[in-house]
């Protein structure tokens, strides 16, 4: 058995103890945002991030000696475990080495090699493999044998030829010396395929594409394997084919003579019949998992940020999900985003009652005290938006754009008819808007990740890897954040730490039945909620009225007793600790240090004593479009404006300028500086300012930069 914590500690530059404890937490059901918050003094203060790396490697290194295992004992049955085979396998340290161990041991189907070895040319071969200068007619006329299907001395020699390609493809300094020439030196060319001129015009670029394929941007090399995917274009992945034939004929040909001669040609027929297929296949591979690698990293990146965009807070929330023809869908959210009341109004054409919708709103807001107006950013949302803010409120109200991706697809989910069974997917396409304003984390949630519309070929990567990357983001946001107890939504509780679904229904069961939670420890008589899942939740669950001030932190309840020790001492109360400032400065920490609470856990607890249950998203700020720019026609280039980051991939980002068609601000165009990555400059929602540099309206294209404007 493996020393699998030296492995990790080794690769991620880490402690053996650190990955030991880690592993150890991770066995034992604890959840990555648990470990990574609440036990620091195990892990040596690991972040989630090299938590999940942890995990990962761990995984990775189980498969690999389940691979491992099963290779040995298929050679073990063969009779065929040699001491020192055995000692390969097992130093083995990647899968591609593990296979090409296996390789000549693999079970095969006929080959050309086994058809020429059952005629007994495997002498022959042999004798040619040796090099040694030889008259080939009287070396290969022995084996001419008519009963066996060899006719000649050149259907001997070519038989003799086929095992000699086969035992080179299979040899292991061969295989490692092309593989590191693939690895470092393959080009990849795309080319369309020839009765499909006529179609797939967005693969136009890739037509008659040539790239040096490690440099290759994920984007493109995605692009393209769509693109053969969709039978529009055919990829060939290889380093220069003359040079690898001489690096193969140095390394193999000895001499000149005739015998070296058929070797070269078994080599040259190895390389182009066997292995460079199969190296190929093995550079899709790999390069196809980088490249998902990449895209996942940059749609989870968006995910996060989107997830934690700034709450608007709890306020009544007005919620307009805008429409020409069909009018605009008006609803009443509560503080709690409780559905209050819903309508239609029709201010745009072809109905045009704008005298009407306006004095809907100024009722509903003054009947409502209406604090806030959600405004989706869909059809008509800028229309809508400026219709709004024309309208004399009586009350102190702000209008807000909210990006509505995704709120189509909650509508229709079963989440939503099961939350509102009802009302139609209007209705409920305006209640998300709303609460996506007042709160997008705990929207969101309910929400496939893949369907909010960030990121970039999210429908072309392992979709599994995917899902597990979007699962442990939206798990790592909701802990980070916290969760309201007593409001929390089923879907919203299922990500809590060491919760799942299966528990978030029980929990909401038991509130509606016995009412709310009145502290964190009544969640023990929730069915099927024992003291693993408390150990794991209790710490990222939130009751705002709680007698206890700590059940409203993010102070675990393991950790009440040292709060309550550190009060005894000072002679006061939870209370006085939270409230004063004075006192929490003459506490000595280090008087609170025992061998299960160590400085790491005491110094977040003093941290959350002075803003318990405080919220780590930012404020929310307001934000307007240019008032004069409402199309694609407005836009001239050289023109300056406000605008939204709306998603961002490795090319560059996607910013809303306010007329329903984002413009692209390249990777080349985001900084007077180099920029190696999108991320360094921008995130999600952030509010900037670009230049229009191009506008091309047939293609629904708009070119933006942000160089040489000040931010």
């Amino acid at each position: 058995m493996k020393n699998y914590a030296k492995l990790i500690a080794d690769e991620l530059h880490l402690t053996e103890e650190q990955v030991k404890n880690t592993l150890d937490l991770l066995a034992g059901g604890a959840t990555i945002p648990f470990v990574a918050r609440y036990r620091k003094e195990a892990t040596g203060s690991l972040d989630e991030v090299q938590i999940g790396q942890i995990k990962e490697l761990h995984t990775r290194w189980m498969e690999l000696d389940k691979r491992r295992a099963a290779i040995l004992e298929s050679i073990r049955e063969q009779d065929k475990l040699t001491p020192a085979l055995e000692a390969q396998i097992n130093e083995a340290a990647t899968m591609g080495e593990l296979e090409d161990l296996y390789l000549p041991y693999r079970p095969k189907r006929k080959t050309r090699a086994s058809v020429a070895a059952e005629k007994g040319l495997e002498p022959l071969a042999k004798a040619i493999a040796a090099q040694q200068p030889a008259d080939l007619e009287k070396l290969a006329r022995p084996f001419v044998n008519a009963d066996k299907g060899i006719g000649n001395v050149e259907e001997a020699l070519a038989g003799a030829r086929d095992i000699i390609a086969e035992r080179i493809s299979e040899s292991l300094s061969v295989r490692a010396r092309l593989r590191n020439t693939f690895r470092k030196h393959s080009r990849i060319y795309s080319k369309r395929v020839k009765d499909k001129v006529d179609e797939g015009e967005k693969y136009k670029i890739y037509y008659d594409a040539d790239e040096y394929l490690p440099k290759a941007p994920s984007h493109r090399i995605l692009a393209m394997f769509r693109g053969e995917e969709e039978g529009i274009l055919r990829l060939t992945i290889e380093p220069d084919e003359d040079k690898t034939l001489d690096m193969l004929k140095h390394a193999l040909i000895r001499n000149n003579s005739n015998c070296a001669q058929q070797v070269w040609m078994a080599a040259s027929d190895a390389y182009k019949r066997l292995l460079q297929p199969q190296l190929e296949t093995e550079m899709r591979k790999l390069y196809k998992e980088k490249a998902d690698t990449e895209a996942i990293d940059v749609f989870t990146q968006n995910a996060r940020q989107l997830l934690m965009a700034a709450p608007l807070g709890q306020v009544t929330t007005l919620a307009i999900d805008p429409g020409f023809r069909t009018g605009c869908k008006v609803v009443i959210l509560d503080p709690q985003g409780r559905l209050l009341h819903n309508e239609t109004i029709y201010p745009h054409p072809p109905v045009g009652q704008y005298k009407l919708a306006s004095d809907k709103l100024k009722r509903l807001v003054l009947q409502y005290k209406v604090d806030a107006i959600a405004i989706g950013n869909g059809t008509a949302g800028r229309e809508t938006e400026k219709f709004v803010r024309y309208i004399p409120f009586e009350r102190d109200v702000k209008a807000y754009m909210v990006n509505e991706s995704g709120a189509s697809v909650y509508s229709a989910s079963a989440v939503a008819r099961e939350e509102f069974p009802d009302y139609d997917v209007t209705v409920r396409g305006a209640v998300s808007i709303g609460r996506r304003l007042m709160d997008p984390l705990a929207e969101l949630v309910k929400i496939d990740p893949k369907s909010i519309g960030v990121g970039q070929y999210q429908h072309d990567v392992n979709q599994k890897r995917l899902q597990e990357s979007l699962q442990a983001t939206v798990e790592s946001c909701v802990n980070r954040v916290g969760v309201e107890l007593n409001t929390a939504s089923k879907e919203l509780l299922s990500y809590v730490s060491g919760v799942g679904p299966a528990l978030a229904q029980n929990i909401i069961d038991y509130r509606n039945e016995h009412g709310a939670f009145a502290s964190r420890a009544s969640l023990m008589n929730v069915p099927r909620f024992g003291a693993k899942a408390f150990e794991q939740a209790a710490g990222f669950l939130r009751i705002r009225d709680a007698e206890n001030p700590l059940d409203r932190s993010a102070v675990h309840p393991e950790s009440y007793p040292v709060v309550q020790k550190m009060a005894d001492d000072l002679h006061c109360s939870v209370t006085d600790l939270i409230q004063k400032e004075e006192l929490r400065k003459s506490i000595d920490l280090q008087h609170y240090v025992t061998s299960t609470t160590g400085m790491p856990t005491l110094k977040d607890i003093m941290q959350e004593l002075a803003k318990p249950g405080r919220d780590p998203r930012s404020h929310y700020e307001m934000f307007e479009f240019d008032k004069h720019v409402q199309k694609m026609e407005d836009l001239t280039p050289g023109m300056v404006l406000p605008g939204i980051v709306t998603n961002i991939t490795n090319f560059g980002c996607f910013v809303d300028i306010g007329i329903h068609q984002d413009g692209l601000v390249h990777i080349s165009n985001l900084s007077d500086r180099r920029v190696e990555s999108p991320n360094e400059v921008v995130r999600l929602n952030q509010k900037v300012m670009v230049k229009v540099i191009g506008v091309e309206p047939e293609r629904k294209r708009i070119s933006l930069s942000m160089r040489g404007v000040e931010q």
